[in-house]
């Protein structure tokens, strides 16, 4: 009876102590959302074909400069409901062509508006994090993938393809911290969205292709799914005897997550830059199989005759976003 008595206590003592650590963890979440500066504004200027935009100006951060951060929430969205959340890189290039620079635009919010009202995926809002051009490689870089290589081939391409030092120019895991140490928290706090992995995405394409595998490969309990629309696999601009594939690629069978808990999708064309993507398809069908991935948890789609644009992409964005957050559609 005493044994007995003994084992109750100490499960309830065990559960208290979880429940203790969650509300703590929870209540750190709140602190790290409350203790960052930003301010939340409705984008009226924008033009939307439904939905709106909310942005986060000039959220402080000890990571990353300072860049306007924007939310699209559906048209229907509702505190009475729990959205799942979309993280996306280049967020100035989604929504509207008549502010980019080159007049293109993802359609983010043509696409998501109507896979949702035909009940197509879930209910979901999207983070769309603005780059800075100027530092826009320098954050989007896998960063652990360039230490991969030998010193001296370091050396080489700083010299003479970066022309900057390692600590100046590499900004990839601070980029990440930003957006799970600073950002989502925010995120969390401010909208009704689940919190957890299986309703966390990333996505973006070309540099912002290789920051969504980074991502998921960093932090494989934050984010349930990465979608890398015509990655860039050879890391900077293409040259004759590029190491940088094989870094990255390195970095990938040694770090990227095992099948079992996540959704990967990546895509290629053959026009313009995407024309030194396919080279590259069996060695990332490779590491797939490797990591024990099937047809039902990744894709690695081929659209011939496209080419490296948002005209492109926007074709096809109902694709990743449907693998992504589509209910039970393949």
């Amino acid at each position: 009876m005493k044994k007995a008595a003994f084992i109750l206590l100490l499960c309830t003592f065990t559960c208290a102590c979880k429940t203790h650590a969650q509300k703590n963890l929870d209540e750190l979440k709140d602190d790290m959302a409350l203790n960052s500066t930003y301010e939340l504004k409705t984008m009226t200027t924008v033009n939307l074909s439904s939905g709106r935009l909310m942005r986060l100006d000039s959220i402080s951060s000890e990571y990353i400069t300072s860049r306007p951060v924007d939310v699209w929430l559906p048209e229907s969205y509702s505190e009475n409901k729990i959205y799942s959340v979309l993280y996306m890189h280049d967020g100035q290039m989604l929504f509207d062509s008549t502010t980019t620079w080159n007049k293109q635009e993802w359609k983010v919010d043509e696409w998501a508006s109507q896979l949702m009202t035909e009940n197509t995926t879930d209910d979901f809002i999207v983070v769309a994090i603005h780059n800075i051009p100027q530092m826009r490689w320098q954050d989007l870089f896998p960063q652990k993938a360039f230490k991969l290589l030998d010193e001296s081939v370091q050396e080489q391409l700083l010299k003479e393809a970066i022309n900057s030092s390692v600590d100046s120019k590499f900004n990839g895991d601070n980029y990440l911290k930003f957006i799970v140490e600073e950002l989502k928290p925010i995120i969390d706090k401010e909208y009704a969205v689940y919190a957890d992995r299986s309703h966390t995405f990333i996505m973006g394409s070309s540099m912002g292709g290789l920051m969504s595998m980074y991502a998921i490969s960093e932090y494989p309990n934050i984010f349930g799914g990465a979608a890398c629309i015509s990655t860039h696999w050879v890391g900077a601009m293409p040259i004759a005897n590029n190491p940088f594939p094989e870094a990255i690629f390195s970095y990938m069978e040694s770090s990227f997550p095992k099948a079992g808990n996540h959704k990967v999708y990546f895509d290629y064309g053959d026009k313009t830059l995407d024309q030194h993507y396919p080279q590259y398809a069996p060695e990332v069908d490779r590491i797939l199989d490797l990591k024990g991935y099937s047809n039902k948890d990744s894709k690695n789609l081929f659209f011939e005759g496209t080419d490296h644009s948002e005209n492109s992409w926007n074709r096809r964005l109902d694709r990743p976003l449907t693998f992504l957050l589509g209910k039970g559609v393949d």
